[in-house]
């Protein structure tokens, strides 16, 4: 696995370990990449199975200047995942963000279909497209994104199929990527990123394009709010961790609004898992709505 993070997620990558640590039952190695100031914050997850990188051994990649009208640091996130591979310490990995926690037990065999081939997570992801908030914010401008892609890595397909994040790296695929694409149009993964700045994407498309490995199919592997809308929503229907465990082998609750709300995570208890969304004012609406609603279903509403 690889998870790329820094200062300001420590207290989410310390999560992250300590559940990696809980459920990786066959052992497989996690390698942390920050940048080279931080590592001794990050020194103390290193075990047997984890060891922590300074991201200047990729530097000759890296940018410090904006990229399609991103921050340096999120670019050279999405560069260094593209270009792990190189450093020959894994044949195939697992992209895992830093608010990730995982909640069951996993295997090498819940990621690769054969010894040799990881699947490849891929969906249309029509479930956002129907939100009218996440529509309005991100999907056009994703789509677009998207359809550049394959546009320029040549995939003539009318349905987009791609992922948002964790997906299994291929070094077979990746090493496509480069030496088919990036080179001949003297192309950096800078480049490719300006285009379009979805990391993930790039891999899944060329993929499908190439089928330079066999597409073993999955759905994701793990589960992502990606707004307060997807996470109220479980909330409400009172889906428990155990419940989303038996789809997912970890749970993302998007740092992008959660960092702004305190304490925001997954827990078991609709109590426990709203409060954080509702300020006291909110708090006090919502008792006084309830004894109110308790009265009428106790007294009826002419009493």
């Amino acid at each position: 696995m690889l998870l790329k993070s820094y200062a300001p997620d420590l207290a989410y990558a310390e999560r992250l370990v300590t559940s990696f640590n809980q459920f990786n039952r066959d052992s497989i190695p996690l390698y942390i990449v920050v940048p080279d100031e931080e590592i001794s914050l990050f020194a103390k997850f290193s075990t047997s199975t984890i060891e922590v990188l300074g991201e200047s051994i990729l530097g000759s990649h890296l940018v410090d200047t904006d990229v399609h009208g991103l921050r340096p640091g999120y670019i050279n996130q999405e560069i260094i995942k593209l270009a792990f591979w190189e450093l020959g310490l894994a044949e195939n990995y697992f992209c895992v963000d830093s608010e990730a926690l995982f909640i069951r037990e996993f295997y090498t065999s819940d990621f690769m279909a054969t010894p040799e081939v990881p699947y490849t997570v891929l969906v249309e992801d029509n479930e956002l497209k129907v939100e009218p908030n996440y529509f309005n914010q991100y999907w056009v401008e994703r789509e677009a994104s998207l359809r550049e892609i394959q546009r320029l890595v040549g995939l003539d397909d009318a349905i987009i199929r791609s992922c948002h994040g964790h997906q299994v790296f291929s070094t077979t695929v990746l090493r496509s990527f480069v030496d088919e694409f990036l080179t001949p149009r003297g192309w950096a993964y800078r480049d490719a990123l300006a285009a379009a700045p979805y990391e993930f994407s790039w891999y899944n498309m060329w993929l499908q394009k190439t089928k330079v490995i066999p597409i073993h199919h999955r759905e994701p592997l793990v589960k992502v709010f990606h707004n307060e809308d997807q996470h109220l929503e479980y909330i409400l229907r009172g889906v428990t961790v155990q419940d989303i465990a038996r789809g997912y082998l970890a749970v993302v609750v998007n740092s992008s609004y959660a960092r702004e709300l305190k304490n925001v995570t997954v827990r078991d208890g609709k109590a426990q898992s709203i409060a954080p969304y509702l300020s006291y004012g909110e708090v006090s609406e919502l008792i006084a709505e309830k004894i109110k609603d308790t009265f009428k279903r106790r007294f009826g509403s002419g009493s």
